[in-house]
């Protein structure tokens, strides 16, 4: 392993480091045990969700409770914004256009989490356990302080996340995801060791679940993996002008294009309401926000549908069938037995449309299917395919990013002795 890709990878470790000791600084003035004890009695349902993906910030409420979710909402309201709005589209493809439009975003990124903080802040304002509030000083004093401890924490996680792209290796935003998911596991595993320990779970009900993650983590690897190749050929002068260049032969079309973003996005839309519902003492109410609770049959329907639509929705907008066909025709490449210009647009959206398809059913099976089955086994806390799904994605797209590295490394070591 070469000396830049190692400093690449220790950066990359000390700022997910610095991300976890942020998740233990609690926001000034609130009753830590009373929210810990709250979310160990919610830990099966929504709550539980947002929590696991927030690595248990939540349960602490620390400066990072909201975690990168706030940017994230912000990167889908622009990606849908430039979709809608050529003038926004042309600004991305720009080099100093793509600066503003970072800016924008982070801008953007404020006013969701100042938003956000203070829902949250007044929220807990009726929040107890055992005679004790979970807010220790005056509602008013408390509220400013929370927004702006909760603020300053997204924008060092935002930091962070963008330092990590840059210097690290991989994602930052998606490892700080991964990590935030990944912290759990050795908590859950403690607590399943002592379940079985104590006769409240069966042993080979816990078989059963490992067997589940496995099978969900096979069928992950193997879906991400796979693509379509559509065969390209160049004419005689683009290979002769290029003969000492690799030229690719054809384009990949991923069967799941739109990655992981319809499933955290479908939950997200769907935890809301569960969550706000929860607060009510209404019998009406309270069987409603039951039924979309995760483990319940209308969430998990509602998931699949939305996790269907959203993985159209979002392929429609990162894949481009038209750019693809116009720089292909640039570059003296056409695809067998296909007119360039128009045609090939078309073939190539009609390729895309029938891989989306099978990409959204795969999506919805897997962000639903693994969590019916282990709450089946009568498993106590929150575990879905959602969360396997990002922890297998951005470990694959970490590992290629890994190999890319080292590859670019042997390629230097290469030209600098004249091979």
């Amino acid at each position: 392993m070469s000396k830049d890709l190692t400093n690449k990878i220790l950066i990359t470790l000390g700022f997910l480091f610095a991300y976890r000791i942020l998740s233990y600084v609690p926001v000034p003035g609130v009753n830590v045990e009373v929210i810990k004890s709250f979310f160990d009695s919610n830990s099966n349902n929504a709550l539980g969700m947002v929590n696991m993906f927030s690595g248990n910030a939540i349960s602490r409420l620390s400066i990072i409770s909201l975690g990168i979710m706030p940017y994230i909402t912000a990167s889908i309201i622009m990606e849908l914004l430039a979709a809608t709005f050529p003038n926004l589209a042309q600004m991305k493809k720009e080099r100093d256009g793509m600066v503003k439009y970072m800016q924008i975003i982070r801008y953007a990124t404020v006013v969701i989490t100042l938003v956000q903080a203070v829902g949250v802040s007044m929220g807990l304002q009726n929040m107890s356990s055992g005679g004790q509030s979970a807010i220790m000083i005056d509602m008013g004093t408390f509220i400013p302080i929370a927004a702006v401890s909760m603020l300053t924490g997204t924008m060092l996680l935002m930091w962070i996340g963008e330092q990590i792209t840059q210097r690290g290796i991989g994602n930052g935003i998606s490892l700080i995801i991964f990590a935030g998911i990944v912290s759990g596991i050795p908590k859950a595993i403690a607590g399943t060791i002592s379940l079985v320990n104590t006769g409240d779970l069966n042993f080979l009900s816990v078989l059963g679940m490992f067997a589940v993650v496995l099978l969900t983590i096979g069928v992950i690897i193997y879906v991400e993996l796979g693509e379509r190749r559509v065969p390209i050929s160049y004419s005689r002068k683009t290979m002769m002008d290029n003969q000492n260049k690799r030229v690719m032969n054809y384009i990949p079309i991923k069967v799941n294009l739109s990655g992981v973003i319809p499933a955290i996005f479908a939950s997200a839309i769907l935890m809301m309401p569960a969550t706000l519902l929860q607060g009510s003492t209404n019998p009406t109410v309270l069987a409603i926000s039951d039924a979309l609770s995760p483990g319940g049959y209308l969430f998990n329907v509602l998931m699949f549908l939305g996790v269907v639509f959203f993985a159209f929705f979002y392929a429609s907008i990162v894949f481009n069938a038209k750019d693809i066909s116009e720089n292909l025709k640039k570059q003296g490449g056409f695809i067998p037995g296909v007119r360039p210009g128009a045609s090939t647009a078309a073939f190539i959206n009609e390729v895309a449309s029938r891989l989306t398809f099978g990409g959204a059913i795969y999506l919805g099976l897997i962000s639903t299917l693994p969590f019916i089955l282990i709450k089946a086994m009568g498993v106590p806390f929150y575990f879905g395919g959602v969360a396997v799904l990002i922890v297998v994605q951005v470990a694959l797209d970490t590992m290629r990013k890994i190999e890319a590295q080292v590859y670019m490394n042997k390629y230097n070591t290469l030209n600098s002795i004249g091979l």
